[in-house]
């Protein structure tokens, strides 16, 4: 399947390790999910900076049964709203804890950015968090 190329640097950078979120090169505000204009001030000249990784769990969900097509191997698995620090939103994957399960993560917790081998990355690629190091959870 081909990829958008709106979408194409970020999944890369993924493969890479490393969590990019697009910045307008007019006004310099950051944005997140890819556009093709700047929601601030509407210009096409968009590109991407490198996020050091670090937000804050907005909130969190984990699917037991009822996934999307395409997702029912999977389960169970959890998703999450993360602001990192630069300012932006996503959402992600949230890394289970050694015994499988999502009791680690609270609301309003400090995460971290996880990255995953490429191969992970071409299957779903998408961002994975898990607790920042010190957190206590």
């Amino acid at each position: 399947m081909a990829v958008d190329p709106i979408v194409s640097a970020f999944r890369e950078a993924l493969g890479r390790g490393e969590l990019l979120v697009q910045r307008c090169e007019d006004c310099g505000k950051l944005n997140m999910y890819p556009r093709h204009a700047c929601p601030f001030c509407q210009s096409f000249r968009l590109g991407w900076a490198k996020s050091e990784g670090r937000g804050t769990l907005i909130s969190y969900t984990v699917l037991r049964f009822g996934a999307p097509e395409g997702f029912e191997h999977e389960l169970p698995y959890a998703l999450g709203i993360v602001r990192l620090d630069e300012g932006v939103q996503l959402l992600c994957r949230l890394e289970p804890d050694a015994d499988g399960g999502w009791n680690h993560f609270a609301c309003d917790q400090p995460v971290a950015f996880v990255a995953k081998p490429a191969e992970e990355v071409q299957r779903r690629p998408c961002a994975w968090f898990g607790p920042a190091a010190g957190t206590g959870h």
